[in-house]
C-alpha cells in the first residue's frame, strides 16, 4: 500500500457543531484503574469534561472503552483513581446516587418497559426529581425534543430501531442530568436516523449538557467530539481534537495492524 493511511475521513453532518465550552470541567476523573481479579482493564486514565463539551471515547474492541464508561458512570468500582462531578467526589456512589446529582446515561441495548407505552417509560424516570402533573408534563417536553411526542400512547415494543434509541435518549434527558454519557447511540441506524440523532446530540451540547460518547462509527463520533481520548489495552493512546487524534500514529496502528507502519 502507498501513501499515509488515515482513519476514515471525517464526514461533516447537517448543522456543523458551533459551541464553545466554556467554565471549570463538571466531570473530572484522575487516574481512573479498573482490575477485575488479575486483569487490569483500565489503567490510569484521567480526563474531564466541561458543560456544552462533547467528549468522544474511541479504540478497537477489548480497549477498555466500556469500562471505563461503567466505571465513570457507577456500574463498575473503580480500583484506584477518584472521579469527581461538580467538585463532589463520586468515586464509590452508586448509580441511582449519581443520577440524582446530575447523571445519566444510555445502554448500548435498549432496554424499555415493552409493557408500558412511550410515556410510560419516561414517566418512571421522570419520577426521580418530579410528582404528580410535574412528572407527566415534564416526559412529555422530553418527548417532544426527541421527537417522540406523536408516539406517546404506543406501546414501546412497538418502536423500531431508531426511536427505541429515541426513547432510550429520552429515559435519561428524563432524569434531568447536567452530564449525559451515550453508548453506541448512533450505530445500526441508517443514514438518515444517523443524521437525526447525530443534529440530536448537537442540540443538547448547544444547550449546555456535557455529554461522554462511546461510538464505533468513526466519522461520527470525530465530527461531533470536541475532544477524543483513544484507548488501546485499557491504557490511554492518544488524546486531542478529532483531527489530531485520527492521524496520530499510534491510533492508525491500532486501528490498521502494524502493516500500515
Amino acid at each position: 500500500m502507498t501513501g499515509q493511511p488515515v482513519l476514515p475521513e471525517l464526514t461533516t453532518f447537517p448543522g456543523e457543531v458551533i459551541h464553545a465550552p466554556k467554565g471549570p470541567p463538571l466531570l473530572v476523573a484522575e487516574g481512573v484503574t479498573v482490575r477485575f481479579g488479575g486483569v487490569t482493564a483500565v489503567k490510569d486514565i484521567s480526563l474531564a469534561v466541561r458543560p456544552g463539551e462533547i467528549l468522544g471515547l474511541i479504540g478497537p474492541n477489548g480497549a477498555g472503552k466500556t469500562t471505563l464508561f461503567n466505571a465513570l458512570t457507577g456500574f463498575v468500582r473503580a480500583s484506584q483513581g477518584r472521579v469527581t462531578l461538580d467538585g463532589r467526589d463520586i468515586t464509590h456512589m452508586q448509580p441511582q446516587a449519581r443520577a440524582k446529582l446530575g447523571m445519566a446515561r444510555t445502554f448500548q441495548v435498549e432496554r424499555p418497559f415493552e409493557d408500558l407505552s412511550v410515556l410510560e417509560n419516561v414517566l418512571v424516570a421522570s419520577f426521580l426529581k418530579n410528582r404528580g402533573r410535574a412528572a407527566e408534563d415534564h416526559a412529555y417536553e422530553v418527548l417532544e425534543r426527541v421527537g417522540l411526542a406523536d408516539r406517546a400512547t404506543q406501546p414501546a415494543a412497538q418502536l423500531n430501531l431508531a426511536r427505541r434509541r429515541r426513547l432510550e435518549l429520552a429515559k435519561a434527558l428524563a432524569l434531568q442530568p447536567r452530564l449525559l454519557f451515550l453508548d453506541e447511540s448512533i450505530a445500526g441506524l441508517n443514514p438518515p436516523a444517523q443524521q437525526e440523532m447525530v443534529a440530536l446530540i448537537r442540540e443538547l451540547a448547544r444547550s449546555g449538557l456535557g455529554i461522554v460518547m462511546v461510538e464505533h462509527i468513526m466519522h461520527v463520533i470525530m465530527s461531533l467530539s470536541d475532544h477524543v481520548i483513544c484507548m488501546a489495552f485499557g491504557e490511554l493512546l492518544a488524546e486531542g481534537d478529532p483531527r489530531e487524534v485520527s492521524t496520530h500514529p499510534d491510533v492508525i496502528r491500532a486501528y490498521l495492524g502494524d502493516d500500515h507502519d
